[in-house]
């Protein structure tokens, strides 16, 4: 009998679609459970016994042992699951790309997210924010977005950010990340309406 896999998620979320994309490019078999993040009383039992502490997704369970935090899960699937690496094998460039993965999480979602979603009148100076953290990103590094589609704010372009706008844009053409990621039309309609309610007369 193989191993019990189990991600508890939402189809929104990016911290529980980079657990779906790990266990994807290790070949690791799993289940999907949808969880309901915005009303508090509809999530499921089970996520609340599995993460008691947070309360949010993503949850990975493997052989009923729950663990908690995307980067946490992240790190507990390279170390189980051996083939297809993740992270590098040297222990320097293994540390920076954990140290960028937190950056990204810490600063860069936070500021895009201020961006996305302040009103129309301090959107371009939280797009500024945005851009600088983006910046520093692609320093690591040496279209068209949804954001860019609904505000109008352009955050990544090959003009502003070329080395970040050319990763990402081979990232998102990699068939396996292709496979993982949520429906455009899904997002953009969840944008639309939380930039619309974010602009609505108080």
């Amino acid at each position: 009998m193989g191993d019990e896999v189990k991600v508890f998620g939402f189809w929104g979320s990016p911290f529980s679609r980079r657990v779906e994309l790990a266990l994807l490019l290790k070949g690791v078999p799993y289940e999907y459970v949808e969880e309901d993040i915005f009303v508090v009383e509809n999530k499921s039992p089970l996520l609340l016994q599995y993460n008691p502490v947070h309360k949010k997704v993503p949850v990975l369970l493997h052989n009923g042992k729950p663990i908690a935090e995307s980067l946490v899960i992240l790190e507990y699937i390279e170390e189980t699951w051996k083939a297809n690496p993740i992270l590098p094998e040297d222990p320097y460039d293994k540390a920076m790309a954990r140290f960028w993965a937190k950056f990204l999480d810490d600063k860069c979602l936070p500021a895009i997210r201020k961006a996305a979603f302040s009103p129309e009148n301090e959107r371009e100076e939280a797009a500024e924010e945005a851009r600088a953290c983006l910046k520093t990103l692609e320093s690591a590094l040496n279209g068209k977005r949804v954001m860019q589609e609904v505000t109008g704010e352009e955050l990544l372009s090959v003009e502003k950010l070329p080395e970040l706008f050319k990763w990402t844009e081979e990232f998102v053409s990699c068939s396996v990340v292709k496979q993982s990621l949520p429906p455009k039309d899904k997002v953009l309609g969840v944008v639309k309406a939380r930039v619309a309610q974010t602009n609505a007369p108080k």
